[in-house]
């Protein structure tokens, strides 16, 4: 009797632990799922709205990311297709309820490039996750839209190169903002530092390399503004006077020409300078407001060399250059007084790519 309790004990503890080893291993199957599938947040360093122009623009990625999981069923008689989106991206507050209706169109554009008809044929559920936290100006909804079309990439299945990823990605963007630059879908998509420009045919991007890291901090104003208005905006100032905005386009292409030399020469006084001509720019398109410029003027008295607003402007974030280890500490103390979200600070090397 005791010999067949030890043994009824040692199975127990056998079947636990093979329980337990099978749990770890869908636990790393799904987290090497999701993996594959993550799309990166961005900083437009040089040309937010110039880039819509068709005229060269300066991103860098970040290392928070967007993932997304995907279950694609076919429907069976009598069953009603649908498409159920669980959101548990981190986010500023109201930034979700704001983006809704824009995200769940950006989702149908992706769905509809796959050839996903769900009102007729599949049921799909999406679940979003990962550590970028949804603010304007960081690219979440480019990260949104890759990570899905990474994970569709993988749940149909259906062989697909980085550029055609994009291109999904790109098709997502639409639903967010109308005519998109394309820049957020390529830098989530590639990674790393670009240079991108539209053109009448497929988007140029080139991967820059940088001689030593670039430190860089930035935080957001805790607005979430419409890059569809805001491009729209500038639009139709562009249109009501377009010697003004060809004024302001010419002195970015300085601008933006300089940055790229003083990037690639590692002279961060220059370039922390023309940072701050990119933002005033941007104040003279109107893209700036108030809580932006002062979350760039506390940066600045901090000891940051250059600031400037990123992205859509009218609220989101800003970025601020810190050379060294002790500038990045003293910039990040004074914004955080003044940012409702605080991002970390943008540190990268010349080995920026996906997968950072």
């Amino acid at each position: 009797a005791d010999d067949n309790h030890r043994k009824e004990v040692e199975q127990r503890l056998h079947d636990q632990a093979a329980t337990e080893s099978h749990r770890s291993q869908l636990e790393r199957i799904g987290e090497r799922s999701l993996t594959r599938t993550r799309a990166y947040g961005k900083l437009i360093l040089f040309g937010e709205h110039f880039v819509v122009y068709k005229v060269p623009a300066l991103v860098a990625a970040v290392s928070a990311y967007t993932d997304c999981e995907c279950e694609v069923s076919s429907l069976t008689g009598g069953t009603a297709g649908a498409v159920e989106v669980v959101d548990n991206r981190p986010a500023v507050p109201h930034y979700k309820v704001k983006k809704k209706d824009e995200g769940d169109q950006a989702i149908a554009l992706v769905l509809k490039h796959f050839g996903l008809d769900t009102e007729k044929e599949y049921k799909v559920k999406l679940t979003f996750g990962g550590n970028l936290t949804c603010v304007s100006g960081i690219g979440a909804s480019a990260a949104q839209v890759v990570a899905l079309s990474r994970a569709l990439k993988y749940e149909l299945p259906k062989p697909m190169t980085e550029d055609e990823i994009n291109a999904a990605g790109y098709e997502g963007e639409k639903g967010y903002h109308g005519t998109p630059s394309g820049i957020d879908n390529t830098t989530a998509t590639f990674g790393g530092l670009l240079r991108f420009q539209r053109t009448d045919d497929a988007p140029i991007f080139v991967k820059k390399q940088i001689k030593n890291p670039i430190r860089i901090v930035y935080a957001s104003t805790g607005i979430t503004s419409s890059t569809t208005q805001v491009v729209g905006d500038v639009r139709a100032k562009k249109e009501a006077d377009p010697a003004w905005f060809d004024a302001l386009l010419q002195n970015y292409l300085t601008v933006v020409a300089q940055a790229e030399m003083a990037i690639d020469e590692n002279d961060l006084t220059t370039l922390g300078r023309l940072l701050d001509e990119n933002h005033a720019l941007c104040q003279e398109l109107t893209v700036s407001c108030k809580e932006l410029d002062d979350l760039v003027l506390a940066a600045r008295a901090a000891g940051a060399v250059g600031a400037k607003m990123s992205g859509t402007g009218r609220g989101g974030l800003m970025l601020a250059l810190t050379p060294t280890e002790e500038s990045q500490k003293a910039v990040t103390k004074a914004l955080e007084t003044l940012a409702p979200q605080f991002g970390p600070p943008l540190c990268r090397n010349s080995q920026l790519k996906a997968g950072l």
